[in-house]
């Protein structure tokens, strides 16, 4: 048995300085709340795509208003932690055929009331957890904690959430001990090192001093103590911030509510965006989440971090790590950021790894992101066939749709302008191929995407969207210049989304391009505006600064009439991948709008490349099933989607530590495999904005991994040799190659180069 102690002391202090504000005690800005609620109300049945009436029915015996009051409960109470099924029983009952009428009429009582309860819930529960933490865990047996509870009931009993915390506290606990223990072995080894090299050298050699740590038990007292108190800390303005939230995100996923100082964050945000990690968070259940990357940042340039990993804790340099899960998001954001040159560590939740309790430690430089880093770039690869004849292809990676439209000081600089810039100097150097890679482009611009397709077809329809009054809208490529009719491959993943599937569905709909990649696109076929409160209030009305809403007003459809939502754009040659799961697209969001059709555009085919798909996918599929790479993505997706399935976490210190020593091993024995069969040994020349005129393009391998950022060792590792030295891998990149190959060869003896290279087309 390891015994755990916490005196009660700082937890009942916590709890005493604290009072929680109570929905009887005055106002001064009921009025204004209640104003901006019955505006923001309104604008959503009027403005918003759906059109839906708060006492309309969306589902059998739901209406939107009763979805609103669903999502503020989640919201709230995200995993079901601390509501039991009495206090929903008791909201639906109280509010849930009336919620409408409050909204309307801009009462907020409700939403109080609900926010009273649910603090009541936490200071209880936080108290029950300061005297479950003095007692005892022994960390044997055959028990199991469940890891996600946001699509389990709430406990239906008092005596059920007991059990489930019991399970639960363990888990934390003993997450937070392999975690303390790591880090004191690295401490240990590092300490060691520097006394063998005084040792050696016979000169001073000062280990710096190590912050004080807080036991594993702090850690986790700490996590709640802080929860409670960012709760208590909410006014009744943040409160009802949270239900508007909720009623916004009742419509759809992408609709949201801003207060005004949520606004004006945001604006600051915008400006500053270019400073620190580059990355783009967003609250998710008590996580901070990575949605996007900035390209070029240093967190996109490190490669360790991805979209969708969860960060638990954040440190400086090499000062202690904070604890950040179920902290505010700007105060998480206010930690990541730093000055350029600054160290700091991310404790994160892979996304991808196949057991979903481990953390992992991520080092990232601060450093200012260069616009032209976040610009599309290409590259000139040359890559031998079976029968050893070279085939060269072009490479075009764009991270974004974007668009700078001649800003005072600063010359225009779109996608589409660029991709030209960049396939002219291509088509110089002969390639016979070009593949457009789209991995984890979130889109941007629609007038981008729709030009930058007409450098491929002749000139036709593009896109069709669709208004919340039913008006449907074409629009279309007037430009007949075609720079590239050559062979061309869009890669994709369910990270591509908006822009990005644009593009993609049009090429596919013409026949002139072949999409590679996951099995479906993200699937985000709408579009979303802001609009000021304030300008749709009353004159009279006494709010000054009512913040923002976000509404979803128009959704996109593809030329042959199918919408882009929910269903994205399909692969004509699906590849294995860690991101190809239910649980990354639009499809995973809550409350997503629905999939529909409309009627099909007139057009011209630019192409039939389809006819090509069956043969080209039966050599890929041979390839994939013997590339060992690829059996590694297989292994891994299945162990990822099995501990997803069982949702569970051992409370066995040696099972725990054994996965992860089963884990380490079978990372170092692919290392082994890896160095054994060597590395295809591929060079690019690079492509950029500031080379494309350059006589000699610089060489570059694509075995080799960036730099920029690191993965902590673990026990056993040298801290001085991260695994940055591992030679990079990207399957999807390979077989997309090979694909390409097969391309070219099947379309005939005619050399794409000569047409490439006698071209002459029109650039918009």
């Amino acid at each position: 048995m390891i015994p755990f102690r916490l005196a009660p002391l700082a937890l009942a202090a916590s709890l005493a300085a604290f009072a929680p504000l109570r929905a009887d005690q005055p106002e001064k800005d009921a009025s204004r709340l209640g104003e901006i609620t019955q505006t923001v109300a309104r604008m959503l049945e009027s403005a918003h795509f759906s059109r839906q009436r708060l006492n309309n029915e969306v589902e059998p015996g739901v209406t939107q208003a009763r979805k609103a009051l669903d999502r503020y409960l989640e919201l709230l109470d995200y995993n079901r932690l601390f509501f039991t099924q009495a206090d929903i029983d008791e909201f639906t009952s109280k509010h849930g055929e009336w919620i409408h009428e409050d909204i309307l009429a801009g009462n907020l009582k409700p939403a109080f009331e609900i926010y009273d309860r649910f603090i009541s819930r936490v200071e209880a529960r936080v108290a029950w957890i300061g005297e479950r933490l003095e007692g005892n865990f022994s960390f044997e047996g055959e028990r199991t904690a469940q890891i996600n509870r946001d699509k389990l009931p709430w406990p239906a009993s008092e005596a059920e959430a007991d059990t489930m915390w019991s399970d639960r506290l363990e888990a934390e606990l003993l997450q937070a001990i392999i975690a303390d223990q790591a880090v004191e072995e690295t401490a240990a080894k590092q300490h060691d090192e520097a006394d063998t090299k005084e040792a050696e050298t016979k000169e001073s050699a000062k280990v710096p001093a190590s912050p004080p740590k807080r036991t594993p038990v702090e850690t986790v007292s700490k996590r709640y103590e802080r929860l409670l108190k960012t709760l208590q800390e909410e006014n009744r303005e943040d409160q009802a911030t949270t239900f508007l939230s909720a009623l916004a995100q009742s419509y759809d996923p992408h609709s949201e509510y801003m207060s005004q100082r949520a606004l004006d964050n945001f604006n600051i945000q915008m400006g500053l965006s270019l400073v620190g990690i580059g990355a783009v968070l967003r609250s998710d259940d008590g996580y901070a989440k990575i949605v996007e990357l900035v390209p070029g940042g240093p967190a996109d340039r490190g490669g360790k971090l991805k979209v969708n990993d969860r960060i638990a804790a954040v440190a400086q340099d090499d000062e202690e790590f904070e604890d950040v899960v179920d902290m505010k998001l700007d105060r998480v954001v206010e930690r990541i950021r730093g000055k350029k040159g600054t160290t700091v560590r991310l404790q994160v939740l892979p996304a991808t790894s196949p057991d979903p309790s481990k953390l992992e430690v991520i080092v990232i430089v601060r450093d200012e992101v260069q616009l032209k880093d976040q610009q599309a770039k290409a590259q000139v690869i040359d890559t031998m066939g079976p029968d050893g004849a070279d085939t060269r292809i072009g490479w075009i990676t764009l991270p974004s749709f974007y668009a700078n439209m001649n800003q005072r000081g600063k010359p225009e600089r779109s996608t589409t302008k660029d991709v030209s810039a960049l396939l002219k100097r291509l088509k110089k150097e002969n390639i016979e191929g070009l593949i457009i890679d789209l991995r984890r482009d979130s889109g941007g611009s629609l007038d981008e995407a729709i030009r930058l397709t007409g450098l491929f077809i002749t000139k036709g329809p593009v896109v069709q969207a669709k208004d919340t009054d039913g008006n449907i809208n074409s629009m279309a490529d007037s430009d007949p210049g075609v720079l590239w009719d050559g062979p061309l491959i869009v890669l994709m993943n369910r990270l591509s989304a908006s822009a990005s599937e644009i593009f993609a569905a049009a090429l596919q709909d013409y026949g002139r391009g072949i999409v590679v990649g996951d099995e479906q696109s993200f699937g985000k076929g709408t579009v979303q505006t802001l609009i000021d409160v304030q300008r749709f209030m009353p004159f009279f009305a006494q709010a000054r600064e009512a913040g923002a809403v976000k509404l979803t007003i128009q959704k996109f459809y593809r030329i042959k009439g199918g919408s882009t939502q929910l269903r994205g754009v399909a692969s004509d040659l699906v590849l294995p991948s860690l991101t190809d799961q239910a649980d990354v697209g639009e499809g995973s969001l809550k409350n997503p709008l629905g999939y529909d059709e409309v009627p099909a555009r007139l057009f011209t085919p630019a192409g039939n490349v389809a006819a090509l798909v069956p043969r080209l996918r039966t050599a890929s599929a041979a390839r994939v099933a013997a590339n060992p790479e690829f059996d590694y993505v297989r292994q891994d997706y299945d162990r990822l989607v099995t501990r997803i399935e069982e949702n569970a976490v051992s409370l066995n210190k040696k099972t725990r530590l054994a996965e992860i020593e089963e884990e380490k091993a079978r990372r170092e024995a692919r290392l082994a495999e890896r160095k054994q069969r060597g590395t295809p040994g591929l060079m690019a020349r690079e492509v950029t904005l500031d080379t494309v005129e350059s006589p000699e393009l610089q060489k570059v391998s694509l075995d080799k991994p960036p730099k920029q950022s690191y993965t902590e060792p673990e026990k056993g590792e040298d801290p001085s040799a991260p695994d940055e030295e591992e030679p990079f891998v990207d399957p999807v990149r390979d077989e997309s190659l090979l694909i390409m190959q097969d391309y070219i060869k099947m379309l005939g003896p005619e050399p794409v180069t000569a047409r490439a290279a006698t071209q002459d087309a029109a650039t918009p």
